[in-house]
Formats: C-alpha cells, structure tokens, sequence
C-alpha cells in the first residue's frame, strides 16, 4: 500500500490484529482514581480484562480523556514525513472532543507536509460496531483495495452495520451522563436495563427497556433478527465487560437460529469504553437493513 491505515482503541481493535492489517493503533487514555494516565497498549502489552473490571466491580470509576493536539502530531507525523498519506478509521467523532484536538493538529501538519493527505473514515460508533468496521475495511485493504476505494465503500457501509447493548450496571452510564444519575439509580432499582444502540449521527440513545438481563438479551437479539441483513456474509460480533460465559450463550443462540457456520467472534470491551459501560456489558454488532 502507498498509505498507511491508522485505527484507535475505541475500536477494541488490538496489537495483534492491528499488525494484521497493518493498521497504526491510537492509544485512547483513561485515569485511575489516584491520577495516573494509563494508555491502552502502550502502558500494557495484554489487557487483563478480568483484572480491569473487577477493579470496576469494586467500586473504582476511572475517567477518560481526549488527546492532545501534540499527542496526534506525534502519531502521525512519522508517517507523512516517509511521505505516505493516512486512513484514520475511528470511533465515533460525535461522542469525543478529542477531534477538535485533532482537528487542529492537521491543520499544522497539513503546513508542514502539504503534498501529503489524512483522510478520515468514521465509523460513527464505538467499540464492537467500530470493531466490525475496521476489520471489513482492514479485509478490503489486504486485498489491495485503495484509500478511494475503503472510503467509497465507508459511505455506502457505515450505516449498514449496527449494534445493540446494555449496562448490567447503570451507574458508570449515569458517571459519564450517557444515562441520567437519577435515570440510572432507579433503573437499577427496578432491575431495567436500557436497550442501547448507535444512530447514524454516530450518538448513542436508548432504543428500548427490559427488565432483568434475560429479557435484555431477548430484545436485544430480536433486533438482530428483524434488522440483520445478509447476516451469514459478515461478522456478528458479540462484546462483553467480562461476562464471556454469558457472551458464549449469546453465541450460541444465534449459531442455533442461523447455522454453526455463522462468523462469530466474541470480543472484550476495551478498558477505556469500559469506564463509561461498566463490567458485565453485552452487545451484538452485525449487518443490518439500516441502523
């Protein structure tokens, strides 16, 4: 390829299948209680997710942050300088202002470099819906496929690719103010659980209210079923805050309605996502209709 690719963690996406394609990884930052900064990846070689969440079950609320401008120049800037332009897939621009920052550090390397060219895809999501994104634009650019080509197809996908989740915990929801605090202590008081998804704005809203995790994993699922569209064709992803038992018996359900050759793949939600979803989150992403 004459470009390099370039994806965050906000996709879930990691080391691994990142040199896969041969994607260059963002690392998107949290802070623990006492302060410190920890970046995905870089910080760590393997994320202990276990480990993570359990932190999470104990009562720990970390934060996250967006990057600075600097932060992104120093990402990439080594790759203009080899003179190779860029292909940014990211996580939703609407749920971050973390692109203002880097907004403006473009607009300086665009001065320092002007012959060369950062192109964006986004995925208007965040974690397994990104994640589902960046590996079927990752599998078109293995195949040889151009930036134009990856962004044509961008357009004409992004928007048929969905996802739905819940929180077992609406707290962490109710911290980051996806979800009202007053919202979140009465849904957990009730034992409901919102039904969530991404728009095509790229924004996450409540589309529906169970009560109890079972019946939150029914709704879920029947929105795979009623909008899923050439399902066998793609991947269904299924994400998890640590809850791969649970996570496995979603598997199952849908390999039970669509076939075992179905293309599962059972994913773990990335630390810094995690801070907003807390522990025991599940979610399906998979191609559908529309979002």
């Amino acid at each position: 390829m004459n470009f390099q690719l370039f994806t965050d963690t906000d996709t879930d996406i990691t080391p691994e299948l990142a040199t896969h394609y041969g994607y260059k990884l963002i690392s998107m930052p949290y802070s623990t209680k006492e302060g410190e900064t920890v970046h995905p990846y870089e910080d760590f070689e393997k994320f202990d997710y276990s480990a993570f969440y359990n932190l999470l079950r104990k009562g720990a609320l970390p934060t996250t942050f967006g990057l600075s401008p600097v932060k992104y120049k120093e990402y990439f800037e080594p790759t203009l300088k080899e003179g190779k332009d860029i292909l940014y897939v990211h996580f939703s621009k609407a749920m971050s202002g973390t692109f203002d920052a880097m907004e403006i550090a473009l607009r300086e390397l665009k001065e320092q470099y002007p012959d060369r060219t950062v192109y964006t895809i986004d995925t208007k999501a965040i974690t397994i819906l990104s994640y589902n994104l960046v590996r079927a634009i990752g599998d078109l650019a293995l195949k040889g496929a151009s930036i134009q080509e990856l962004i044509e197809f961008a357009e004409k996908e992004v928007d048929h690719y969905a996802v739905y989740f819940f929180a077992d915990d609406l707290k962490f929801f109710g911290r980051s103010g996806r979800v009202s605090g007053i919202a979140a202590t009465m849904g957990n008081l009730l034992g409901l659980r919102p039904i969530l998804t991404m728009t095509r704005e790229g924004k996450m809203c409540s589309v529906a209210k169970a009560r109890g995790r079972k019946a939150a994993i029914d709704k879920m699922l029947e929105y795979v079923k009623t909008l899923g569209d050439d399902i066998k064709n793609h991947r269904v992803i299924i994400g998890h805050g640590d809850a791969l038992d649970i996570a496995k018996e979603i598997e199952k359900t849908l390999k039970d309605e669509y076939g075992e050759d179905l293309n599962t793949e059972i994913v773990v939600v990335n630390p810094t996502a995690g801070c907003h979803c807390g522990p025991d989150t599940l979610g399906v992403s998979f191609h559908a209709i529309h979002r």
